[in-house]
């Protein structure tokens, strides 16, 4: 009887580690899914300034041009450990200039490596999730013509259990959806909404999280503790910030608000990139924060 027993608990077992190994399985993008599109460097360019990869990206205090040279280096401490953004220049062994399309399109949206390996969701993907294939596409036409940078990549300081990448397939199961939060047809806020949601990943800084470390929908754009442990990150909806849609559209080209007060913190590298969005686009993010609830 106890060797029955036993017996069905290490099939059962064996199930169920066959059912976790297949759910939390990391996904990629195909090179048949951007079959068609035409790179475009240009647009590649706006994509690449909206989703901030710069600011993460580029080298600690870099300056000018040199933010451009995406040598990684910055440290992002959060309650889950300290993660250390990665070289993501054109060098072909430290950085990434040996990726293809799909590969980029895979880490952006899908959130995993060409090795195949869940990526640490410090990067933003389950906001970039809602990128378009062409988006990618563009996006990796125009980091191929940015510089290579042979510095080393440096690990991330993340202890047990928060290490185990495989267990990030159920955390993108839980959290990363291709849906979007403000639901409308108004071509103005669908605009602002891809740009906010999906590029900008505002919400990764101005939406509180829950224990896992999941966005709360429920208070989307409400403020939240800032991940270092040291102040809080302002909310950002109507009834929080008190601005217009004009205020809202001039500090993000000029980093002024109404009180002539200036942008501050991370907000600064946020102000630098959408100062170099087309007026009509930082229009959207005004018009789209302003649709939301209070």
């Amino acid at each position: 009887m106890l060797g029955r027993l036993f017996r069905w608990g290490v099939f059962l077992g064996l199930v169920g580690l066959g059912a976790f190994w297949f759910v939390t399985m990391p996904q990629s993008v195909s090179d048949g899914e951007l079959t068609g599109l035409t790179a475009d460097a240009a647009a590649g360019q706006q994509v690449f300034t909206a989703a901030g990869c710069a600011s993460c990206h580029a080298a600690s205090k870099a300056e000018a041009g040199d933010k451009l040279v995406l040598a990684g280096g910055q440290t992002f401490p959060s309650p889950f450990g300290t993660f250390t953004a990665p070289n993501i220049s054109q060098d072909p062994d430290h950085g990434i200039g040996g990726w293809s399309a799909s590969d980029l399109a895979s880490a952006v949206i899908k959130g995993t490596s060409p090795d195949g390996q869940h990526y640490f969701p410090a990067f933003p993907y389950a906001s970039y999730a809602k990128m378009t294939p062409q988006d990618a596409v563009n996006l990796h036409a125009y980091m191929q013509t940015l510089p290579a940078d042979a510095t080393p990549s440096q690990p991330h300081d993340i202890g047990f259990p928060f290490n185990i990448r495989r267990t990030l397939g159920g955390w993108k199961m839980l959290f990363v959806s291709e849906s979007w939060v403000l639901d409308t047809d108004d071509p103005q806020l669908q605009r602002g909404r891809y740009l906010v949601e999906a590029l900008g990943h505002c919400a990764e800084c101005h939406t509180p999280r829950n224990a896992l470390g999941g966005l709360q929908k429920d208070n989307w754009m409400q403020g939240a503790p800032d991940p270092s442990g040291k102040g809080r990150i302002p909310g950002v909806t109507p009834a929080i910030l008190g601005w217009s849609q004009a205020d809202i559209a001039e500090y993000l080209n000029s980093g002024f608000t109404p009180e002539f007060d200036t942008a501050g913190g991370h907000m600064v590298e946020v102000v630098e990139n959408t100062a170099q969005l087309t007026q009509e686009d930082r229009e959207a993010i005004a018009a789209y924060l302003m649709a939301l609830p209070n």
